[in-house]
């Protein structure tokens, strides 16, 4: 059974289609990429998988539970952590604080204080550096260190997968190397799905796995990154060669 099967999903906004019946599933585990280029649907595709946008059409099954149209507090219980684009952190409040906001949503049940500590050691030990400045206000972070910041929060409700919307956004690319390098050290130490949104082709085929092309909102192609990106088939798909 897949961890995540999307079937003939729609996302539109007012009289604009945004993603057009896309379908597709996930083995637990797998690293996939959806690339693309500006409005191929990509974010709103995101999006409706952890409940932010209601698909318009289609369902979205997590574990074999269709989640379609459900809250997005109600996916992340079940499993599903979704990092924003533009990293999203709360910029008056401390390192610390921006990652315990990751656990409120559990702050009912037995026992989640000590699972909070012990995943916040475990995020301090995948990002040192946030450990160091721990007391330190979010919005005084680097772009590098916030996209951290939000990835290990991301990690403090213990996902089985967790979907990234352009993680090398604004990024130098020796910062967006480092960020790739912890994101794949987490899915080999954690088994972890990793669901990445990621407009650079180049990036997708340089981390490996698998990657999707989406364009006018519906997936062209979809196969192993690093055949996929340096196929003629990926070039022409992605800038809409021979199209009429």
């Amino acid at each position: 059974m897949s961890l995540l099967a999307l079937s003939n999903v729609s996302v539109r906004y007012g009289r604009l289609t945004a993603v057009r019946n896309v379908s597709f599933s996930m083995a637990e585990g797998e690293i996939l990429f959806i690339t693309g280029p500006n409005g191929a649907g990509k974010s709103s595709l995101l999006r409706a998988i952890a409940g932010v946008t209601p698909p318009a059409g289609g369902r979205i099954d997590f574990e074999g539970h269709d989640i379609t149209g459900r809250s997005p507090e109600d996916i992340a219980r079940l499993g599903v952590s979704m990092v924003p684009e533009g990293r999203d952190v709360f910029g008056g409040l401390t390192i610390e604080e921006n990652l315990m906001v990751g656990t409120g949503m559990h702050a009912r049940e037995r026992g989640w204080k000590a699972r909070a500590a012990t995943e916040l050691e475990a995020v301090y030990a995948t990002f040192p550096i946030l450990k160091d400045r721990r007391h330190t206000q979010a919005g005084l972070l680097s772009g590098g260190q916030q996209q951290m910041l939000v990835i290990g929060r991301a990690l403090m409700t213990h996902p089985r997968l967790v979907a990234i919307d352009e993680p090398s956004l604004g990024l130098a690319p020796n910062i967006t190397d480092q960020v790739y390098e912890r994101l794949i050290a987490l899915q080999a130490e954690r088994k972890l799905t990793l669901l990445i949104v990621e407009q650079s082709s180049t990036r997708a085929m340089m981390a490996g796995g698998r990657m999707m092309l989406m364009r006018g909102g519906e997936i062209l192609l979809d196969g192993d990154a690093r055949a996929l990106g340096q196929s003629e088939a990926m070039q022409a798909a992605y800038f809409g060669y021979g199209e009429h």
